[in-house]
């Protein structure tokens, strides 16, 4: 980590902070988010905190392997030991590795900081400068992880920076390798645990191997004060399949960016996200599909519901290089107002430079359907719950391309409660209320 933090303090130093001047961050004042002046536990003092004292996330009939994240450290002293998988040819069970990067600088060095290092960006420059830990998933060739491994990220200042006067601000790492003929289900969860101003700055690199299976679920139910600058980059080899969900059901100013490279053929992706905001929430998701050979799928489908004032933003790119023949690409991006003060701004693009492709993209924004609201009143139903019920079904699209079972399950549960501004945490957790 240390090799690449002089390179990213000299390139931050050169870029500054991008404006919205700057095309992908046209929708989202990236400098506002940055002005507070945050603390940083730069001399890594201990934050007192006990995660399976104060939080217990039981999604029922899901059997995960739990791990925790502090801000932006790997809390180590209750990891699940051992992991259960199937074994494949020649791998032992101390093969798969869920842990801290400083403890596994062996499998971290060929990985860390390649997949970013393409991208000159500031918040991932600044990331890389600032950042002193993180988590790595390390899965080896032939491996198939059993159980859905959840990742529960918690937000948490000292003891001398709580309070809603305060501000607190950490940078999270995380790597994720998935060697060949390889399959792991990720789930990470961020919460915050108490009413600070937090900024958290992440940026991820997934790395999928040829014929690895990788399935990433993203689920953000924060407070209104939390400011979340997320990077994620993703590589994949050869017939590799990569699912994505991202869930933003609460959170303050939510900024989400996704780079993906196809560079084997046969690879296909799935990226979905599901976004309910209200009051002053921002959410911004801005995607970028790149098309480097041929014979690769992507399929994209993003869906809004934004109440009160919130303000929603997309901004999705397809790029189809030369020689990336019989690409088949397909984004989606659907958008609902319920009230005439939310914002969407929504920006869907092809770039293609192939002539023997099948793609298309397109983008709605509107508001409840009228004639389906008085056809349900008509039967008995009222106006609210009528509306809720349209809400419900606009994003059952997303939730149902969830491949877990008890997760789909829990997610209707918890959407229904968003809907209703009964915002239900996960169960049991005490972090929250």
């Amino acid at each position: 980590m240390n090799a690449v933090r002089d390179r990213a303090a000299d390139d931050f130093r050169h870029m500054g902070f991008p404006t919205q001047k700057v095309e992908r961050y046209k929708y989202t004042d990236i400098g506002n988010l940055f002005a507070p002046d945050y603390g940083l536990n730069l001399n890594r003092y201990p934050i007192a905190v006990n995660p399976y004292d104060a939080f217990r996330c039981d999604v029922p009939n899901l059997s995960t392997l739990l791990y925790f994240v502090v801000n932006d450290a790997f809390y180590g002293p209750l990891t699940p030991h051992p992991l259960p998988f199937r074994e494949g040819p020649g791998v032992g069970p101390q093969g798969v590795v869920v842990g801290s990067l400083a403890d596994n600088a062996h499998l971290v060095a060929d990985h860390y900081h390649r997949l970013a290092s393409e991208d000159a960006d500031a918040v991932t420059s600044l990331n890389t400068m600032l950042a002193q830990d993180g988590l790595l998933v390390y899965v080896p060739a032939g491996v198939k992880v059993d159980k859905p491994i959840q990742v529960i990220n918690i937000m948490k200042a000292p003891s001398a920076m709580q309070g809603p006067d305060n501000a607190f601000m950490a940078n999270r790492r995380v790597l994720v390798v998935a060697g060949e003929d390889s399959e792991v289900t990720l789930l990470f969860c961020d919460h915050t645990a108490d009413d600070c101003l937090f900024l958290t700055t992440q940026v991820t690199e997934v790395v999928a191997m040829p014929r690895a299976s990788v399935n990433l679920y993203c689920l953000e139910e924060t407070h209104a004060r939390n400011r979340r600058v997320s990077n994620l980059y993703i590589e994949q080899q050869a017939d590799s399949r990569v699912r994505h969900n991202a869930i933003t059901l609460h959170n303050g100013i939510t900024r989400n960016r996704l780079d993906l490279h196809l560079r084997g053929e046969g690879a296909e992706c799935w990226l979905g996200g599901c976004v309910i905001a209200d009051k002053h929430q921002h959410v911004d998701n801005n995607t970028l599909i790149a098309h480097h050979v041929p014979q690769c799928t992507s399929h994209e489908l993003y869906k809004y519901v934004l109440d009160n004032e919130a303000t929603g933003a997309f901004a999705g790119r397809v790029l189809v290089e030369h020689g990336a023949q019989h690409t088949s690409s397909e984004m989606r991006n659907q958008n609902l107002c319920a009230t005439h003060q939310a914002r969407m701004f929504t920006q869907p693009m092809l770039e293609i430079y192939a002539d023997d492709v099948k793609c298309s993209h397109g983008s709605t924004v509107g508001q409840l359907n009228d004639a389906a609201l008085f056809y349900m009143r008509q039967r008995g139903i009222s106006e609210r719950e009528a509306k809720l019920l349209l809400q419900q079904a606009f994003v059952t699209e997303v939730i149902d391309s969830i491949a877990l079972e008890p997760l789909r399950d829990r997610l209707r549960y918890l959407v229904d409660k968003r809907f209703r501004g009964e915002l239900s945490k996960c169960e049991g957790c005490q972090l929250c209320r």
